[in-house]
């Protein structure tokens, strides 16, 4: 089983997203339990933080301690967003419950070699690593880039590929003509830096990868990227969220299966005019205890929406407004007669129309006329 980018920890929109994230692991622990799985892979972003807090680490030991139980092989590496060093504490000692732990590239891939019924089976462990964690180890090579890393890495561990491998790693991997989907989640670094090429790990039989949050693969279809078990951000709505079940049988013959995540709330938008989301019949149509983005269409102001809102969906996350004002292109907008040619009241017409985009009303006309007529105070 492929999973990565569990964020134990994280808030969205000022929601902690903890009791998501267990109710998500007891169901992968079903799944493992009923696919009888051999071997679990979870490529890295464990903890939303580097220094998770108490609660966040105590899910994840319960976690890691239910996978214990089943007895299958775990194979976990670090992300960017991990601390390697703590991913890595008593990793030694886990390895004698099947437990292999890799946090920090420490000059060499890490090897797990399991067996099935077809023979061994190597897993190389390789955390999220930067250009500059990487160059110290291999002086000698230019090390510039994160593909420059990665190249040295993978040409030192003098990989046998006519064995089966799984390269289980968490980097940012495209291919020439084929853009991943990123998602709002994720950090993006500027000007896609962070990007290999996939023609480096193309000869492994399987790719885990984690880093993405969206499912999907990249270039080849045993390089793949399971995506974060639960929505974390409004680019994620129209996502449903699974771990992977790879079963990798002789060289060269892998199928992989989706494996749904049902979450306690799910995340979706609504929109319209307040006073239709808060009818009871539009109610009862969703489900109101989703986590819930809203699009709101009104024209007039409204006093504290998100409280009106929330007094019928109390796990709204965010609103926006989406009307004539919105929608209008004020850099299109261009005053075509001089300024010193309109009067007060036409200047004040054209900044009314460039800020709203659209024109005064009958009534806001004749307030801007009284106002410019009325006599100055003495």
């Amino acid at each position: 089983m492929h999973m990565s980018d569990l964020h134990i920890g994280k808030s969205v929109h000022g929601f902690s997203m903890l009791e998501e994230q267990k109710h998500v692991f007891e169901q992968i622990i079903s799944y493992i339990k009923s696919e009888q799985v051999n071997a679990v892979v979870i490529a890295g972003d464990i903890y939303d933080q580097a220094i998770p807090r108490s609660e966040a680490i105590r899910v994840f030991d319960d976690f890691l301690t239910e996978l214990a139980h089943t007895n299958v092989a775990v194979l976990l590496i670090s992300g960017n967003h991990d601390s390697p060093e703590r991913i890595s504490y008593a990793n030694r000692l886990l390895t004698e419950r099947q437990l292999f732990l890799c946090g920090s590239f420490n000059g060499s891939l890490q090897k797990v070699t399991l067996n099935d019924v077809y023979g061994e089976v190597n897993f190389w462990l390789l955390p999220f690593i930067k250009p500059l964690s990487v160059c110290g180890f291999f002086g000698e090579h230019s090390i510039e880039t994160y593909a420059d890393a990665l190249e040295a890495v993978i040409r030192s561990a003098d990989i046998d590929y006519s064995a089966r491998n799984v390269l289980i790693s968490h980097q940012f991997f495209t291919k020439s003509g084929v853009v991943p989907i990123r998602c709002d989640s994720e950090l993006t670094p500027v000007g896609g830096i962070d990007a290999i090429n996939t023609g480096l790990i193309v000869q492994f039989d399987y790719v885990a990868l984690g880093h993405l949050h969206g499912e999907q693969k990249v270039g080849a279809e045993h390089i793949c990227y399971p995506g974060s078990p639960l929505k974390y951000s409004l680019s994620e709505i129209g996502q449903t969220k699974s771990v992977l079940l790879v079963e990798l049988n002789q060289k060269s013959d892998l199928i992989t299966k989706n494996l749904s995540l049902v979450p306690l709330h799910n995340m979706c938008e609504i929109k319209g005019k307040i006073a239709e989301l808060m009818s009871p019949q539009f109610a009862l149509q969703i489900n109101k205890e989703d986590y819930l983005h809203i699009v709101l269409t009104d024209e007039e102001e409204i006093l504290d929406p998100m409280e009106k809102l929330r007094s019928i969906y109390p796990h709204v996350m965010t609103f926006r407004f989406e009307n004539s004002r919105t929608n209008h292109d004020c850099s299109s907008y261009q005053i075509l007669t001089q300024p010193n040619q309109l009067s007060a009241y036409e200047l004040f017409s054209e900044f009314f129309l460039a800020v709203c985009g659209c024109a005064m009303n009958t009534e806001q006309s004749q307030i801007v006329k009284d106002l410019l007529t009325k006599e100055p105070a003495p």
